[in-house]
C-alpha cells in the first residue's frame, strides 16, 4: 500500500514541461519493410561521427606512440584501474583466540546455569528453601527449570559477541565481561544453594 502511494505521488509530482517533453520527443519506429527508410528531421538532429585520429595509412612505429599518446594514455593509469577498491566501513572481525575464548565461555556460563537449576531444585524438593527469583519461581517445581535457567546465558552469550564485533573499542576490550559475570553470578547461587541442604 505504501509502495502505491509512493509510485502515484512521484507519476504526479512531475512537472508539466518534462511530460510535454517526453510526449514531444522523437520515437523511432520499427517498419515491417526489409529497408530502412530515413527519416530527414531525425538524421538532422542526431550528432556526426567522430573523425578518425590518424589516418589508416599510418603504419611505423613512430605512427604507433603518436597515436598511443594522442590518444592521452600513460603508462602509470593502468595501475589505478586495477587497484582494489577499499571499503566504507571496516568491521571489526573477532580472532580465532577470540572465537575460542567466547565458545569456552557459553559452555562455562550453561554449565553454571545448570548447576544452579540442579542445586535450586534439590534444596526445593528437600523443604530447604524456596525460590527467591521471581521470574524462576512459576519454574522451580517442574523440570522446566533448567530449561528456564538456560535463558540468561543465552542472552550473555549474544550480548558478548555482539560487545565483540563491536566499532567502539571500550566495548571490543571487555567483550567477555557479560558471559563472566552471568557464569559467576550462576556459580555463586549454585554453591550457596548446595550448602543450604545438609
Amino acid at each position: 500500500m505504501v509502495l502505491s502511494a509512493l509510485v502515484i505521488f512521484c507519476c504526479t509530482a512531475l512537472p508539466v514541461d518534462t511530460l510535454r517533453a517526453v510526449a514531444e520527443s522523437p520515437t523511432l519506429v520499427a517498419s515491417n519493410s526489409s529497408a530502412p527508410q530515413p527519416d530527414s528531421t531525425t538524421k538532422s538532429k542526431l550528432p556526426d561521427a567522430p573523425a578518425p585520429k590518424l589516418s589508416a595509412s599510418a603504419g611505423s612505429d613512430a605512427d604507433a606512440s603518436l597515436s598511443s599518446a594522442a590518444e592521452g594514455i600513460t603508462p602509470g593509469s593502468a595501475s589505478i584501474l586495477n587497484a582494489p577498491i577499499k571499503p566504507a566501513v571496516i568491521r571489526p572481525v573477532e580472532s580465532p583466540r577470540q572465537r575460542k575464548i567466547w565458545y569456552a565461555l557459553m559452555a562455562t556460563g550453561h554449565s553454571a546455569a545448570a548447576f544452579d537449576a540442579w542445586s535450586t531444585r534439590r534444596a526445593i524438593s528437600g523443604g530447604y528453601g524456596t525460590e527467591g527469583d521471581p521470574l524462576m519461581r512459576p519454574f522451580a517445581h517442574s523440570g522446566a527449570m533448567y530449561a528456564a535457567t538456560q535463558v540468561s546465558p543465552a542472552v550473555m552469550d549474544y550480548l558478548g559477541h555482539h560487545m565483540m564485533n563491536s566499532n567502539h573499542g571500550l566495548m571490543r576490550r571487555f567483550w567477555w565481561l557479560p558471559q563472566v559475570a552471568g557464569a559467576s553470578f550462576s556459580f555463586g547461587a549454585g554453591i550457596h544453594n548446595y550448602r543450604v541442604v545438609p
